[in-house]
């Protein structure tokens, strides 16, 4: 029996559930070297709620003592030319809009550390990254020398380390008390109201409206639409210059400052949290039916003795193939990043090879987790001279 549920947003008692899912695994990027490691990988549920209130989606079920992003956390997806092109081009975007040059840059949730050496790379600036998966020897940059890297959680101790751009990058998604964490953040530049306070959050929209149950995983306890990212960040005590949408539409990306004074103005992409109600209903009553299709193409794959892998280990990949039950119709799931290869996704145990394995593979089916990848894709496939289906999940 599940305690009574308040908006980690809002605070608002009594969210609606509407999605559950039993049994996945709660880690998507912490890979195994063994498959028995990955087949015995530890489970949580899945229990989506809905905030009538103010429109906020978070797991219910969601239990923090399985958080564990450690330096085995495997996220890093600078090894995709889409990816960096993005990247790059978001970097150079913010630099040249707040003039961040020579400026002092703090990331919350850096990861490896591609993005802040980014920003400190195009605009000489010096850095500060917070990141308990931080890896020292994955650091190559010339900007190394003039950024620190604490591989730590972030909390109000790190607040002495305010910066011209503060920026936090898919990692709210992962943070259950969301308005704790922010509020930290407004505390942190409480005397820095120059500061400007960047985020970047998957757009549960869009999730909901393309039946997409494979962005929906333990790890991502927190959904945001922008609707409900905009009213969170206002209620921690920010002003709102800017909300768009990026990567096809897939994140959200939200530019604030700090402010002492109420911020009511909307921002034209809110949506109010009665059409996010609506984007619930909706997403409650097909999803079954997307969970049907899927189990029926693979069916057809099994019966046809066609020979199918994924495209992208990461977090959608094993999403999919969990929540479906995928077993022997996938062997193989093919990634870019070399620290995946040789390893094995939690639950699902499919062992992650190298796009060249295809060549010896040859594969008829290749299912594309995001199809912003399938030209990059396909452009391997011809320098492999390889044809096979792509088929874009």
């Amino acid at each position: 029996m599940l305690k009574e549920s308040f908006c980690p947003s809002c605070g608002s008692a009594g969210l609606l559930p509407f999605y559950e899912v039993k049994g996945v695994p709660v880690h998507s990027c912490l890979m195994t070297t063994t498959k028995r490691e990955a087949l015995e990988f530890p489970c949580g549920d899945i229990l989506l709620g809905f905030c009538k209130i103010c429109g906020f989606i978070s797991n219910i079920a969601y239990d923090p003592k399985f958080q564990n992003y450690s330096s085995g956390y495997e996220d890093q997806q600078c090894f995709s030319p889409t990816f960096n092109t993005f990247a790059h081009d978001l970097a150079k975007r913010l630099i040249d809009k707040y003039n961040l040059f020579n400026k002092q840059i703090v990331e919350i949730g850096c990861g490896k550390g591609d993005f802040l050496l980014l920003l400190c790379e195009l605009g000489h600036n010096r850095g500060v990254g917070i990141d308990p998966a931080w890896v020292p020897e994955r650091v190559r940059s010339e900007a190394a020398d003039r950024v620190l890297f604490i591989p730590e959680y972030y909390s109000d101790k790190h607040g002495k380390y305010s910066g011209d751009l503060i920026c936090c990058r898919h990692t709210l998604e992962h943070i259950y008390s969301t308005a704790d964490f922010v509020k930290t953040i407004r505390q942190a530049v409480d005397r820095r109201e120059d500061s400007i306070v960047f985020f970047e959050v998957p757009d549960v929209g869009r999730v909901l409206r393309e039946l997409a149950f494979w962005d929906i995983y333990y790890e991502h306890c927190s959904y945001f639409s922008p609707g409900t990212f905009a009213r969170l960040f206002r209620f921690c005590g920010f002003q709102i210059i800017d909300l768009s949408k990026a990567f096809a539409d897939q994140y959200l990306l939200i530019e604030t400052r700090p402010t002492n004074k109420q911020a009511n103005q909307l921002h034209q992409l809110e949506e109010t949290a009665e059409q996010m109600a609506r984007d619930v209903e909706y997403f409650s009553i097909r999803c079954s039916k997307k969970l049907d299709h899927w189990k029926e193409f693979f069916r057809k794959v099994r019966v046809n003795k066609r020979r199918a892998v994924v495209w992208g280990s990461g977090s959608k990949c094993v999403s999919f193939l969990t929540t479906i039950e995928i077993e022997k119709e996938i062997e193989y799931v093919i990634d870019v990043n070399p620290y995946r290869h040789g390893k094995f996704i939690p639950r699902a145990g499919k062992e992650v090879m190298p796009p060249e394995f295809l060549k010896e593979y040859k594969p008829d089916v290749i299912l594309v987790m995001n199809p912003i990848y399938c030209k990059e894709i396909q452009e391997k496939l011809s320098e492999m001279n390889l044809a096979a289906e792509l088929v874009p999940v």
